[in-house]
């Protein structure tokens, strides 16, 4: 199994003695030694307007992660297309891709968080549209080599060329953030790498890898286990306590993405049924929380449904040292037993 990060930094707010960027330095840290540790990648997340200090400017966190590190991978995901000028965007990504060495993993999405299309005062009606034309306008800046026009429902473009040209050809891995069958026939349709959330149980993990093998298959293409990225939320507990605690805080910080997500006023069936789906059983369904040996379980069950690729979330309340002791008992305690270990064959 391949294993890398997932997540977030997170700036801290409050008084003049609060430094805002210690979270933002200790996040790189912590992914330096993940490094030196024998992670394959780091994937950031992107989000707006939370105020709980998400990170929202991707691209400029992972351009100073790549300067950082030399053999990391460093990805989005995921970058969320309505929200960006593509043009800008597309610079912005071949520069880290150039800057890095060809270690850019660009994963993009069309978002889902109410606070956030509402902050923009862009409507989420509009988000598979201005997705669709900006991943389009996306793949063509890295691709062409001439100057060319654009007139779109959205944006508009005047005989540009897009500079600089990525470093990795045609253009850096694309990967897609997809939970329901038509998000994730799509994802296969175009050829992209697959990302699956957090929350989703082992079971729906199985199902969801079954019909992304099928739909590769079915275009011509082998499917390879690399190219689905599993998040799974980690912390190498101490003892059954520090294990129930974590659990606990994993679930209330779960509520409250939920309750910035859902539009008010709104009965939005999936998400409400998600909030109050999130019981203690569920969550730590969900999550690989526990000692060594209980995160072994874990990833056999995951690595026997197909999955080849994780990436941990989490390690410890609040960054700092106990996140980074988290960190580094897994890379010992538990990578050796399954860096060896091929994913099992999809059933499906």
């Amino acid at each position: 199994m391949r294993f890398g990060l997932f997540g977030s930094a997170q700036a801290k707010r409050g008084g003049p003695e609060i430094d805002s960027s210690e979270g933002f330095r200790d996040f790189i840290e912590y992914n330096i030694e993940a490094e030196a540790l024998g992670f394959y990648s780091s994937f950031l997340v992107e989000h707006h307007f939370t105020g709980f200090g998400q990170v929202s400017a991707t691209m400029n966190l992972l351009t100073w992660l790549a300067a950082r590190t030399t053999t990391l991978r460093v990805g989005t995901a995921v970058i969320v297309l309505p929200w960006h000028n593509p043009v800008l965007l597309a610079e912005q990504a071949a520069t880290v891709d150039l800057l890095s060495g060809g270690r850019l993993d660009f994963g993009m999405g069309k978002g889902y968080r109410h606070n956030e299309f509402h902050g923009f005062n862009i409507p989420m009606a509009e988000a598979e549209a201005r997705f669709e034309e900006a991943l389009d306008l996306l793949i063509k800046a890295w691709t062409s080599q001439e100057r060319f026009d654009h007139r779109g429902r959205f944006w508009t473009f005047n005989d540009i060329v897009v500079e600089p040209p990525p470093a990795q050809k045609p253009h850096p891995p694309i990967w897609m953030g997809a939970s329901s069958d038509r998000s994730i026939r799509e994802v296969a349709r175009r050829g992209f790498k697959l990302l699956l959330e957090q929350y989703a149980t082992p079971e729906e993990i199985a199902s969801r890898i079954a019909l992304y093998k099928s739909e590769v298959e079915r275009h011509g293409r082998a499917f390879d286990p690399m190219d689905v990225g599993v998040a799974r939320a980690f912390h190498v507990a101490t003892n059954a306590q520090d294990k129930q605690e974590a659990l606990a805080r994993r679930l209330q910080n779960r509520l409250r993405q939920l309750q910035i997500a859902i539009r008010p006023g709104v009965n939005d069936g999936d998400w409400r049924a998600r909030s109050h789906a999130d019981t203690a059983a569920l969550n730590e369904a969900s999550a690989m929380y526990g000692t060594p040996d209980e995160i072994l379980e874990k990833l056999e069950a995951l690595r026997a449904v197909g999955v080849g690729y994780v990436l941990l979330n989490g390690g410890g309340s609040g960054g700092g040292e106990r996140a980074r002791q988290s960190l580094r008992r897994f890379a010992r305690e538990v990578m050796p037993a399954m860096s060896d270990k091929p994913a099992l064959r999809v059933v499906g």
